[in-house]
């Protein structure tokens, strides 16, 4: 046993785990590590079967960290939307260290969780999706430092981007530099019309370092793209969608949570279709973006082949003979 507990501390050590407390993953909306098992570790580094991590010791450093970046698990009939919950109030969901060690162990734990059909980005910190750079710790840190760090949050963003299933961002405030960085990284995205957003590195003597010079062209088109990142110009969430950045907007709500609202509508109308069909076409489109229209048209036949022999497809098929609903099972 004491055995095991060190190869978890070491385990989540090593993958910013250790960010997040006993408490933080011992309830059922947060990360799941109940039950580590070898598929779902990356690379089959460790496997961990029949404990958790709050039965080890926790060293004080540890239980001291505070959790920034959470999971949930919906239940019921939103079974299968998964929300990454970004938490860290006093910076505005900047991305510092932590909260980037954070999201990078949830992030790789949602790639092999076939349960999971969606994902919802959203901010609890009111106003607010993610304010970008945390420009005092960057301050503090030397050339070195700094380019490691930024290679290390392109990987996150590269990550997210790499989720086999749909991802939406929920833009309810503030997504700047890095915070919408991580916006384009999502596959759509919804905003309150009072929401800004822009990569406004320009005007920090910067670029942007995190995908947002090459998404953003690919969501609104080189000369718009050009225009937004010289200038540093923010946009509002009723001129994002005219642009097409974002795939929907509305009008805030009293509770400062429209975008989110909107979101899991957005979620809902993805979760009755068939898992693997979904995301083998997110597949085909991402991949074939990228190349052009013969080798594309090559991807989605092996993206097609990959669903033909899965039961969902036998089941779309009896049920549309049927004149029934299907009940995909993602199979």
């Amino acid at each position: 046993m004491a055995f095991l507990c060190r190869l978890a501390r070491r385990w989540s050590h090593f993958h910013g785990l250790s960010a997040l407390s006993p408490a933080s993953v011992g309830g059922t909306s947060s990360l799941n590590l109940h039950r580590l098992e070898e598929d779902s570790l990356p690379g089959g580094r460790f496997s961990v079967l029949g404990y958790t991590l709050t039965h080890c010791r926790w060293i004080q450093t540890e239980a001291s960290e505070t959790v920034e970046v959470d999971l949930k698990r919906l239940d019921g009939k939103d079974t299968g939307i998964v929300e990454v919950l970004m938490c860290r109030q006093k910076a505005r969901n900047a991305l510092g260290r932590v909260f980037v060690a954070q999201m990078k162990a949830l992030v790789s734990s949602l790639q092999s969780d076939s349960a999971v059909r969606v994902v919802v980005f959203r901010s609890l910190v009111p106003g607010v999706f993610c304010a970008g750079a945390d420009l005092k710790e960057r301050a503090e840190m030397n050339q070195s430092e700094s380019d490691l760090f930024v290679h290390s949050l392109r990987s996150l963003m590269t990550e997210i981007a790499l989720l086999p299933m749909p991802t939406v961002a929920a833009v309810d405030g503030f997504a700047l530099g890095g915070g919408l960085e991580l916006a384009l990284a999502c596959d759509l995205r919804t905003a309150a019309f009072s929401a800004q957003m822009g990569l406004i590195e320009t005007t920090r003597g910067l670029l942007p370092g995190a995908g947002g010079s090459q998404r953003l062209p690919r969501a609104v088109g080189f000369a718009l793209a050009k225009e937004l990142i010289f200038t540093g110009k923010k946009v509002d969430g009723q001129r994002a969608v005219e642009i097409g950045l974002v795939n929907r907007a509305t009008e805030q709500s009293p509770d400062g949570d429209a975008a989110y609202k909107e979101a899991l509508i957005l979620a809902r109308e993805i979760l009755p279709q068939a898992p693997i069909a979904v995301r083998m076409a997110k597949e085909a489109m991402n991949r074939g973006m990228e190349v052009d229209i013969t080798s594309g048209m090559a991807i989605e036949r092996m993206c097609y082949a990959r669903v033909i022999p899965t039961k969902d497809r036998q089941e779309g098929m009896a049920a549309f003979l049927e004149k029934r609903p299907p009940r995909y099972i993602g199979e």
